[in-house]
């Protein structure tokens, strides 16, 4: 371990930590050095986290990751493999990074419209409810529409929980101020429990200024989120079962049997595969709880739960890293981090050292804005008590009749499926073939008819800009209808691909 252990935070006038009830009307005060060794701390944890997870991202879906399955870790040199054959792995930390610079350059007052606009023209590639944003923003629609659920099949997945880390680590005790960066990011591609994963991500790093117990950190910053809605639900059993249960596989079988069934991501329902929000985030409060405060126990407990197994490690790791501190944490994971410190993420101009400096320099002009005081040595923090957000929820009054395997590869030919329900989603993409002499330019036009009402869909063939779905649509009436999709301007060397069909009825709650 580095250096000794640093004292989280010492009441304004009193001696000892701050505790939940404390926390509403106390003050903090924290050196410039702990202030910046916990920012670093938040930063690295995420970066050796996702690492660590790497080699088993998505293999394991629907199932716990064996004991039996090691993660290698060869020392100091880890980062840097995947730095230099792999850096796609860490979307999370520059996609954070991306929404860093635009704070940093713009200021707390900017609006959600310069966030959406530079998500969208950026380099990097997108997936799920990114992508569908993306989609969305490029097409001419504003926040929070390109993220609402009935433009957006992946409003309820994780996206916005792996990129809200820097909302927190910029906002030390004002989970009230990473409330209002959320607001503005996070609808830009969620909704409902989609936005309420990264919200809470964020709360907890908020927190973990303030509190050195993981228990209260969990609990405190679940306040934030609506009693009424799912995630609140889901988390709230997963911190009781955390306690009832010894060990953490028989939580994790709990978890599995009453929240695994999603309905809202068209890959995911009735599927292994699960993206929803939700359900990594109790991923990543089990290693929290379960790892009680040892940075290895915390990190392979959230990955060895499965699914999106390489984020969840790193939202665990980032925000015990954030508790902790750099400076206590151990050399084995803080020395692959070194190595590539000065070393700017794919997509970005920013390397950890820069986003150290970006976001100590935003959290002290938070803290001054929220009448907190700080000098060449010392900061004082008013802690914000946390406030809950207004209830969203997406899909609402849906439930899912079925997912129908059907897969089809010729639109050429006007493609028709009859069903009953009220709601449809039609999972697919536009595949170009290599060496197959499609333009990089080149936009599939689609037509698609539901009872005649016809829409035009347009699938660009670009990776970046790509729809990520062919078709949905959640506002029907209840009865019988009719699809009919065809392929209007179809090219030698592309083909467009159907993977399923996903059907909705009213719910009968």
């Amino acid at each position: 371990m580095k250096g000794k252990t640093i004292v989280l935070a010492v009441l304004i006038g009193l001696f000892g930590f701050c505790t939940v009830s404390d926390a509403r009307t106390a003050k903090i005060k924290l050196t410039r050095t702990e202030l910046r060794d916990k920012i670093m701390g938040g930063w690295a944890g995420q970066t050796f986290g996702c690492t660590y997870g790497a080699p088993t991202e998505f293999k394991y879906n629907g199932m716990m990751i064996p004991g039996d399955v090691q993660v290698p870790w060869d020392g100091e040199h880890r980062c840097k493999w995947y730095f230099d054959n792999e850096p796609g792995l860490y979307d999370d930390v520059y996609m954070d990074l991306s929404f860093l610079d635009v704070l940093d350059r713009e200021g707390m007052d900017v609006p959600a419209s310069i966030y959406a606009d530079s998500f969208a023209h950026a380099s990097y590639n997108l997936w799920h409810a990114n992508q569908a944003a993306r989609y969305n923003i490029l097409a001419g629609m504003s926040v929070p529409e390109c993220g609402y659920w009935t433009n957006n099949p992946h409003a309820d997945d994780i996206d916005f929980q792996i990129e809200a880390d820097f909302a927190g680590l910029t906002s030390p005790a004002l989970p009230d101020v990473a409330m209002k960066i959320c607001d503005k990011v996070g609808h830009i591609m969620n909704y409902g429990d989609g936005y309420y994963g990264g919200l809470y991500i964020a709360t907890m790093y908020s927190l973990a200024f303030v509190y050195d117990d993981i228990q209260a950190i969990v609990s405190e910053a679940l306040k934030a989120i609506p009693e009424q809605s799912d995630y609140h639900k889901c988390i709230s059993d997963v911190i009781r079962w955390c306690g009832e249960n010894a060990d953490w596989q028989d939580t994790w079988k709990m978890v599995e049997d009453k929240w695994s069934a999603e309905i809202s991501c068209p890959k995911g329902v009735d599927d292994p595969f699960d993206i929803d929000a939700k359900v990594n985030s109790a991923y990543v409060v089990m290693g929290l709880l379960y790892g009680q405060k040892d940075m290895f126990k915390t990190m392979d407990i959230a990955m060895r739960c499965g699914a999106d197994s390489d984020c969840n490690p790193a939202s665990a790791a980032g925000i015990l890293g954030t508790v902790l501190g750099y400076s206590n944490i151990a050399e084995r994971w803080i020395a692959p981090v070194e190595e590539v410190e000065n070393i700017n993420f794919p997509h970005t101009e920013i390397s950890l050292r820069k986003a150290y400096d970006m976001t100590e320099r935003i959290a002290l002009e938070n803290i001054s804005k929220a009448g907190g005081r700080y000098g060449r040595k010392t900061v004082k923090v008013p802690v914000a008590q946390v406030a809950v957000a207004p209830f969203e929820k997406s899909f609402e009054g849906l439930r899912l009749v079925a997912k129908d395997k059907t897969k089809c590869n010729n639109f050429r030919k006007t493609f028709v499926y009859e069903f009953d329900g009220c709601g449809i989603a039609v999972p697919g993409k536009l595949n170009r073939k290599k060496d197959g002499g499609v333009p990089a330019d080149y936009v599939a036009e689609v037509t698609v008819s539901v009872d005649g009402n016809v829409e035009q869909v347009l699938m660009p063939s670009d990776f970046a800009t790509r729809r990520f779905d062919i078709y949905w649509n959640y506002l029907l009436d209840s009865g019988h209808h009719t699809l009919e999709i065809t392929w209007t301007n179809p090219v030698p060397g592309a083909n467009l691909v159907m993977d399923s069909i996903v059907i909705y009825e009213k719910s009968e709650k």
